[in-house]
Formats: C-alpha cells, structure tokens, sequence
C-alpha cells in the first residue's frame, strides 16, 4: 500500500523558496514604505520572522534582494540561447531579429510579476547605486547576446553593434515604459520595429 510520501528534500526544497519569497516580499515592502537607505537587514529579517543569519543564508545584502529577480531573467536569457535555431545570423537585420526575440523573453520574464517590477524600477530610479547595478547588469546580458550572435556566425563588429543596439531598445523601454513592466514590453517591442524598419530602408 502506497503512503504517497513527499520526498525530504522536495518539502525541503519548497520551505527554502517560501522563506526567501518571504523575504523578498517584506523587504520590497519596507523599503516603498520608508526607503531603501534606512531599512536594514535586522528590520526585514524581523518583519520577515526570519533570523538575521537566515536572511544572510539567501541574500549578502540589501541589494541583492533588489536585484533577487536576476537569475530567473539569465534563466529565461540562457534557455532561449540555448532553444534559439542554428542558423547563421550574418548581417545586422538578421542579428537584430534574434536579438529582438532573446530581449521580449528577458522583458516577457519580467511581466511576469508586474508589481514586483514597478518597485524594483521605483527603486532604481531613486538610488544611483541601485541604477550603477541595474547598469551593469544590462552589459552583462549585451555581452551574452554579443557572444550567442558570434557563436551563431555573426562577424565581432556587427555582432558588437547589434548587442549594443539591443540594449539601446532595452533602455527606450525601461525609460518609455517606466514602473510599468507591460508597457516596458510594448515599448521594447515598437523600438525593434523602428530599428527593423529603418535598416530595411
């Protein structure tokens, strides 16, 4: 007769998620209430129910529960890599679709939890650290896409361009769309076909 036991690790598994769901949660909500410079960790971790040693098991910092969404968007980046066709990608208009379809997936990703977005945005905006980071993050992914497009037979300098162009639609976006992680899509999505319409021209 079968007990239909959940396996150790699994429950395991989903306490972790849930503890540091937990605390992603809070944080995001103190730092709207009374911003992110006087928060500190002992505030979340309490708030949270959690020990300060915990909070420090999944996160080194206040920052990084800012940016606690950055492996998902690489997650979603990698595997669209990864699933993307082999085709060689050998001029700008053929980089630029496939850099098109790689950038809705880090935006489609993101959408996927629109208030979360519009306070990590809020949050960027305000603190010129916070943005520091947002911006070096956004040329690691321009380095991704840059290797993904040569390792598809793009030539180094058109492949460099193309990246660079991408992340200039990724910025029109996040400027045009702001706190709205929809509309950063719509938007991200309208500069490609300007972009698109004016090398087809």
């Amino acid at each position: 007769m079968s007990t239909n036991k959940v396996p150790v690790d699994s429950l395991r598994d989903r306490k972790r998620r849930q503890t540091r769901e937990r605390i992603i949660e809070t944080a995001f909500a103190l730092f709207m209430e009374r911003g992110f410079d006087v928060v500190t960790v002992d505030e979340i971790a309490q708030r949270a129910e959690v020990g300060r040693t915990t909070f420090f098991r999944y996160f080194g910092d206040k920052q990084e529960v800012v940016f606690s969404t950055e492996d998902d968007f690489l997650r979603a980046l990698t595997t669209a890599m990864h699933d993307a066709p082999t085709e060689p990608l050998q001029d700008l208009a053929q980089a630029l679709t496939a850099s098109r379809r790689l950038l809705l997936v880090v935006c489609t990703e993101a959408a996927r939890n629109p208030s979360h977005y519009a306070v990590y945005h809020r949050l960027v905006k305000q603190h010129p650290e916070l943005e520091d980071r947002h911006t070096r993050k956004t040329r690691h992914y321009a380095d991704l896409l840059e290797k993904h497009l040569i390792d598809h037979g793009t030539p180094l300098a058109t492949a460099v361009l193309a990246a660079q162009l991408t992340v200039a639609c990724y910025q029109a976006a996040w400027r045009l769309g702001s706190h709205d992680a929809t509309a950063v899509l719509r938007e991200a999505n309208d500069a490609f076909d300007l972009l698109l319409g004016s090398t087809a021209a």
